[in-house]
C-alpha cells in the first residue's frame, strides 16, 4: 500500500551544511563587517545598547503596563433542591412542546400539497424547534 521512498544521499549532508556551502562566503563578509564596526565604535554601540534597554524598561511599564481588572464575585445563594425542580419542569416543557411541534410538521407532511396557511405553521413550527434546540 504505501510504497516505500529510498534516499540515496550522504548521511553528512544537512541542511546547516547546505546553506553554509551555498551562503558561507556572504556570512563571513557580514562578520567581519561586524566585527569590524564594533572595534571601531565601541562606546557608541555600548551606548546605544543601554539606551534601548532603558527605552525598553520605560515602556514596559507605562504604555504597554497591562492592568488586571477586578473581578466581582457574586455570592448567590442558591437553593440546589429548588434549582434542580425547576430545571426538571423546564426540561418538560421544552419535550412537550417538541412532541407537539412534531404532531404538526408530521401531519403537515403527509398532506399532498399545502396551501398559505399551512405554509406559514409549518414555517413557524420549524423555526420554533430551532429555536427550542439552539435552548
Amino acid at each position: 500500500m504505501w510504497k516505500r521512498i529510498h534516499s540515496n544521499r550522504d548521511p553528512r549532508d544537512t541542511l546547516y551544511s547546505e546553506i553554509r556551502r551555498e551562503f558561507g562566503t556572504y556570512f563571513l563578509l557580514a562578520g567581519n563587517a561586524w566585527k569590524c564596526l564594533l572595534s571601531k565604535y565601541p562606546k557608541f554601540l555600548f551606548g546605544t545598547m543601554i539606551l534601548f534597554l532603558l527605552t525598553s524598561a520605560a515602556l514596559s511599564f507605562t504604555i504597554f503596563r497591562n492592568e488586571k481588572k477586578a473581578v466581582a464575585i457574586v455570592s448567590k445563594t442558591t437553593n440546589p433542591i429548588q434549582d434542580g425542580f425547576s430545571q426538571i419542569m423546564a426540561a418538560t416543557d421544552r419535550i412537550r412542546e417538541t412532541l407537539d411541534l412534531k404532531k404538526i410538521v408530521d401531519s403537515l407532511g403527509r398532506k399532498k400539497r399545502l396551501d398559505f396557511r399551512d405554509s406559514l405553521t409549518l414555517d413557524s413550527a420549524l423555526d420554533r424547534l430551532q429555536a427550542i434546540k439552539e435552548n
